[in-house]
């Protein structure tokens, strides 16, 4: 799972150039084999430090969206959702970007400054939606 998840990363963000929202979206429905609509991927792509103001990580944005579409559709009621996002966001290292990037902001950062984050996030969160699935 790991070295899926490096790889899968590493070709969202140097193939597609997409940002760890989505990129966090699209591994999590791989790794539980469900799709997920275009539209869905087309609505986080702000979703980046609100569009790269530093506020609440895409990591924790897409995952939350994920979590969404996911219990969903295992009939889970809008309270257990509601409280499945809560815990996560509660267990989660930040909720903002500015304080999980590796150096902040700079208008000097190479690309994809976040990609080991990135990787270590989207573990995070496969393990976190596993747990909450086999209660």
């Amino acid at each position: 799972m790991k070295d899926y998840i490096k790889k899968r990363v590493h070709e969202l963000y140097w193939n597609d150039d997409i940002n760890c929202a989505r990129t966090t979206i699209i591994c999590l429905s791989e790794l539980f084999v469900i799709g997920i609509e275009p539209q869905t991927i087309c609505s986080a792509v702000g979703l980046h430090g609100a569009g790269g103001y530093r506020a609440q990580c895409g990591l924790v944005e897409g995952t939350l969206m994920f979590i969404g579409i996911y219990l969903h559709m295992l009939k889970k009621t809008e309270a257990e959702i509601v409280t499945a996002c809560y815990d996560f966001a509660a267990a989660f290292e930040s909720l903002r970007c500015c304080e999980l990037r590796p150096t902040g902001f700079s208008e000097n950062d190479p690309p994809h400054l976040c990609e080991k984050l990135t990787c270590r996030g989207v573990e995070f969160a496969y393990q976190y939606i596993l747990k909450i699935t086999e209660q």
